[in-house]
């Protein structure tokens, strides 16, 4: 006989790419999954992974199979979504990512009150700025500051975010005040890695302009980015809910060249083809509610 458990294994073990990570996923020894993953095989009558000291690799009965394990469990997890919102109630796992600063500054502050009114849930929560993949990751939602370029993935809105040219008061007297595009070739930018030089890129009249300042510092976080510019290391392009603060408290000054950043949005995504739960849809709302639009960490506009 074919066990629910023995699927979820198997899929948790091709997604997260060795036994010992669906483990963790599934909260479960790497015993238990090794055993659940071999009597799934012996109920198939074939060797689904080829396992060796460094990786695991599926075999081909193990790909022809996956397609139809995925979509079993995702029937599963409609099923259990569609009794849950039948009853009007919020039960199970959720799985989301969500980049650091972001996740610290904002989005935990926003669900802790929403898990606390729904006990039932069971969120995890996981902080990383590089770009995950919701459907290699197994993650129900991304949420993400700025584009969402991957076809496969469906996006909603949780709120506008704007970003600002800013540098700490010392380095503006020190290196001078740019006014104008051309003027930011002389100065060094502090820079995100996920994004690059090519990052910076203006709304002007004639269309978008990419600017790429010469770099002081390369990071793949937003608190770090603020706090060198703070530190007068260059100029940085930070979205208001990371610089608001700062610039509120004189750390850091505004930069006006006559033109704006492209706008950007906070998404959440999750992967197309995959009816979202009511689980997930209950805590974008409760995130658009919480979040504002504008959006509460804006400053005001003179």
């Amino acid at each position: 006989m074919i066990r629910i458990e023995g699927l979820a294994a198997f899929v948790a073990v091709v997604e997260s790419g060795s036994i010992s990570e669906a483990a963790r996923r599934l909260r479960l020894s790497k015993s238990v999954v090794s055993e659940r993953l071999a009597e799934l095989e012996k109920a198939l009558g074939g060797t689904l992974l080829r396992r060796t000291t460094r990786k695991l690799t599926l075999t081909d009965d193990g790909m022809a199979f996956l397609d139809r394990a995925r979509r079993i469990m995702h029937e599963i997890d409609d099923a259990r979504a569609d009794m849950t919102e039948r009853r009007q109630t919020l039960v199970g796992p959720v799985r989301i990512a969500a980049p650091v600063s972001f996740g610290r500054m904002h989005l935990g502050p926003a669900l802790y009150p929403f898990l606390a009114l729904h006990p039932g849930l069971e969120l995890t929560l996981d902080m990383d700025d590089r770009r995950v993949d919701p459907l290699g990751g197994g993650y129900d939602a991304i949420i993400r500051n700025g584009p969402i370029a991957d076809s496969r993935l469906v996006a909603w809105i949780l709120a506008p975010s704007r970003r600002r040219l800013v540098a700490s008061p010392d380095y503006l007297r020190r290196q001078g005040t740019p006014r104008a595009l051309a003027d930011l070739d002389d100065h060094r930018g502090i820079l995100y890695t996920n994004r690059g030089i090519a990052d910076w890129r203006f709304q002007t009249p004639e269309g978008a302009v990419t600017v790429r300042p010469r770099p002081a510092l390369v990071v793949n976080n937003g608190d770090m980015m603020r706090d060198a510019a703070i530190a007068g290391l260059g100029i940085a392009l930070l979205p208001t809910f990371i610089a608001g603060p700062a610039i509120r408290a004189g750390q850091l000054a505004e930069i006006d060249i006559g033109h704006q950043p492209e706008a950007e949005f906070i998404h959440m995504a999750h992967p197309e083809g995959r009816n979202p739960s009511a689980k997930l849809r209950a805590i974008a709302e409760h995130l658009r509610t919480s979040f504002g639009a504008p959006p509460y960490w804006e400053p005001e506009t003179p």
